[in-house]
């Protein structure tokens, strides 16, 4: 099915333009920072950047406990001030694709904790979550039957379709989609959107 949807390949970003022909603003990691959890990351995509660490395989709660596998857990701090609704729903997201990939049978009765630390948001913060928890579960040894990875975009009032928008172009945008997709099947693992988008654009996308 055709449609009118276009790809964005060069937009801007907080500090900069981006280069020609890239649809993609520069993104960066680094592992084990931290001393204190079992495994730690940070991941940068543009101006955003999140901070992860993951304690576990540990002792779990009587409550939490799992008899067949490991409790996971998400915990998603803002930059400032208290967790809201959005962090909330953000934890949700991460927690359902962590669990789709974390081999937790293999460490029942136990609990795997994800912390995230926002350190800035300059758009497509969810994406940029998820690579990180990925990134700190690798760092922790924490067995995965595949590694995952997230990608935000954005569909523009004329349907121009902008990867990895800024905070800006978000603002500006009719839809923004976030997808999780696993390293081994290309599967996709979850989905969030928000605003309004044709069916023929759902499809394209």
């Amino acid at each position: 099915m055709q449609t009118d949807a276009k790809v964005s390949t060069a937009g801007g970003t907080e500090s900069g333009r981006r280069g020609p022909g890239c649809s993609l603003r520069h993104f960066a990691c680094e592992q084990n920072l931290l001393s204190r959890p079992d495994g730690s990351a940070s991941f940068l995509q543009g101006d955003t950047s999140v901070l992860a660490g993951v304690y576990g395989p540990a002792e779990v709660k009587i409550s939490k406990e799992i008899f067949n596998k490991a409790t996971l857990e998400v915990i998603l701090r803002p930059k400032i001030g208290l967790p809201g609704v959005a962090e909330k729903s953000r934890e949700r997201l991460i927690r359902n694709t962590c669990e789709a990939v974390v081999l937790g049978t293999l460490h029942p009765r136990t609990a795997i904790s994800v912390v995230l630390q926002i350190v800035s948001d300059a758009g497509s913060l969810l994406a940029c979550c998820l690579n990180a928890a990925c990134i700190a579960l690798v760092d922790a040894g924490v067995p995965m039957r595949a590694l995952f990875c997230g990608i935000t975009c954005a569909l523009d009032s004329d349907g121009t379709l902008v990867l990895d928008p800024t905070a800006k172009q978000e603002k500006e945008a009719r839809a923004v989609l976030t997808f999780a997709l696993d390293s081994v099947d290309q599967k996709l693992l979850m989905s969030t959107t928000k605003g309004l988008y044709s069916a023929a654009e759902g499809l394209w996308l």
